[in-house]
């Protein structure tokens, strides 16, 4: 499939979207946001892909927001309510995928595109990075879950610190905070978050997968809830052949052959 406003490249295990309109800074516009749906959706399809990085194209963002003049033309509450649901929509995708998604920020990550990096599973930026939730100096609120997303990662409190002051914050700051797991030189970036893929990938696929479904589904559960559903998950693993495979693997001194089954 032909993107226009994506790069989406697989090699190997590891898939790479790159948000490819550095011109408008990489903004979010309908076009790329469907474009980033289908690229998803490919790879839901795709079992030889164990993580998947998303990055920004240039050096100056990752993604520095949603397309503002799109915002500037909406001419009704549908219409605002549909363009917050599309992005809405990629996000869950996100999180529903078996592979592990991975931000890379490699600048700018404002309103949108720090919401797009919130819906990753790990989050990894340059020591230029900056991200922040400016919406409320446009008359908006975060409208892809930006700030509700900082509320379960870092506290009411700094959710409505962001939020309220729409300030960015340094990467070094969001690190702090528990909203970046690491902070690399920018020319190390993609290299970082290649290197943090390959170590996904030689994990076993279906546990990688299910243990990502337990934490992030769990998160929204009672502890005695999210329990029994971890019991019920090491369970059935317990059973499949990449278990057999892996505790073979560990008495025999020998690396695991997974087989995602």
């Amino acid at each position: 499939m032909a993107f226009e406003n994506i790069v989406f490249e697989i090699n190997e295990h590891v898939a790479v979207i790159t948000v490819n309109r550095p011109k408008a800074l990489n903004a979010l516009n309908s076009a790329t946001i469907r474009e980033l749906g289908q690229a998803v959706d490919q790879l839901a399809q795709d079992s030889s892909v164990r993580a998947l990085i998303i990055t920004g194209a240039g050096e100056k963002a990752f993604v520095a927001g949603a397309d503002i003049s799109e915002v500037n033309s909406i001419e009704s509450s549908l219409q605002g309510s549909q363009m917050s649901e599309a992005l809405h929509a990629v996000l869950w995708k996100l999180g529903e995928l078996p592979q592990v998604t991975i931000a890379a920020i490699n600048g700018f990550a404002l309103g949108g595109g720090f919401e797009l990096a919130l819906g990753c599973d790990i989050r990894l930026a340059s020591e230029q990075a900056q991200v922040g939730l400016p919406e409320v100096g446009l008359g908006l609120v975060p409208g892809w879950g930006g700030a509700l997303r900082v509320q379960r990662l870092a506290g009411t409190g700094v959710a409505k610190y962001l939020v309220l002051t729409g300030e960015r914050i340094s990467a070094s700051e969001a690190q702090r905070l528990g909203l970046i797991e690491k902070i690399v030189p920018a020319a190390e970036l993609l290299d970082e978050a290649h290197k943090l893929a390959a170590k996904v990938a030689k994990n076993a696929p279906l546990a990688t997968a299910l243990a990502k479904r337990l934490i992030n589904r769990g998160a929204e559960m009672s502890l005695r809830d999210a329990i029994a559903y971890e019991n019920g998950i090491f369970g059935q693993l317990c059973m499949t052949e990449d278990v057999k495979e892996g505790t073979s693997a560990f008495l025999e001194k020998r690396a695991a052959k997974w087989q995602g089954k």
